[in-house]
């Protein structure tokens, strides 16, 4: 079986895949344009896909009927037309768990970055503005018994709201499709209304998983209900938030400070006003960047593929109904 690799991953993965007897196709380069990488999904018979830069929509299974299997190099399968691999019975793998931690991670060290305005400060220590004393200039807010929002209370969102509730005894109220006990249980979550979410959450942290009836659902008039001490915080997807609309509420004090590690366009552009905002701390997407992350990816995603050249059920499925 040919399974096309679209960028390079940690060197265990494809080690595993061509250990299994499996033929793994990589390309010249990384920068693939729509054309050259369609052209390789069509020369495959399963794609370990890196990356969200091209859908799995309609026009690519219809262009790349051989494809037979698909492993997300990623937790979120936005990007994929789940419906349209049902109908061909093609199964979508993910990495889900590797990455809890790291994530989760990202939106501790934003929500502090942005608490004490610290990426602002350490461009005035670059730029040699570090002078005088004075009391007043760029004070943060402390975290302290403080409430954290979670918008999406899954493998994430608990990771999060513990190192939360443990560093800084902050109160954890939540909004999810479904309610989660072992959160209420071990942390004392609260589950409330979205609305009340808004209206209540000192940091709101969003890591739902991505469905387009929720595509900018963080807009203008949402942020108009939040506190006007409160921090938002993503690390989910940049579709999330309406980002216009997140830089008009922090420069007319709806909000107090944002934290992104996804952006919205993204990647966003140099010039994006938000980036000169002292409030504010971006990331480029760097969630899952460690290590023990990115090579515990490379093997959810090798076994996932490995799985279904042995025709076994995938691991990690996205779509398990198409078994």
């Amino acid at each position: 079986m040919r399974v096309f690799i679209n960028k390079r991953i940690p060197e265990l993965g494809i080690t595993m895949l061509e250990e299994a007897g499996l033929e793994v196709i990589l390309p010249e380069h990384d920068d693939l344009s729509y054309e050259e990488w369609l052209k390789y999904c069509q020369d495959a018979d399963a794609i370990l896909s890196i990356g969200s830069d091209f859908k799995y929509d309609k026009k690519f299974f219809e262009a790349c009927p051989n494809i037979k299997a698909i492993a997300l190099y990623s937790v979120g399968f936005d990007h994929v037309d789940i419906q349209e691999a049902n109908q061909r019975n093609i199964p979508v793998g993910n990495t889900p768990d590797v990455l809890s931690r790291a994530t989760s991670d990202v939106a501790f060290l934003l929500m502090q970055s942005v608490s004490r305005r610290a990426s602002y400060n350490f461009q005035k220590v670059k730029e040699g503005n570090w002078k005088t004393f004075d009391p007043l200039h760029a004070l943060g807010q402390e975290l302290y018994g403080k409430t954290l929002g979670i918008f999406g209370l899954g493998r994430i969102g608990f990771e999060m709201a513990e190192k939360s509730r443990k560093a800084f005894d902050m109160n954890i109220i939540y909004h999810n499709r479904h309610q989660n006990e072992q959160a209420e249980k071990e942390l004392q979550a609260q589950y409330v209304s979205f609305e009340e979410l808004i209206a209540h959450s000192d940091v709101l942290s969003v890591h739902a998983s991505f469905t387009p009836d929720q595509k900018e659902l963080f807009n203008r008039s949402v942020f108009e209900k939040m506190k006007p001490n409160a921090i938002f915080i993503n690390t989910a997807r940049g579709g999330f938030h309406q980002q216009q609309d997140l830089y008009e509420a922090l420069v007319n004090g709806a909000i107090w400070g944002a934290g992104l590690d996804v952006t919205n366009p993204e990647p966003m552009s140099e010039n994006d006003p938000i980036l000169e905002l002292s409030n504010v701390c971006v990331l480029p997407h760097i969630g899952s960047a460690t290590i023990e992350a990115r090579n515990g990816m490379a093997r959810l995603a090798a076994e996932n593929i490995i799985a279904f050249s042995k025709g076994e059920k995938m691991p990690h499925c996205a779509n398990p109904e198409v078994y």
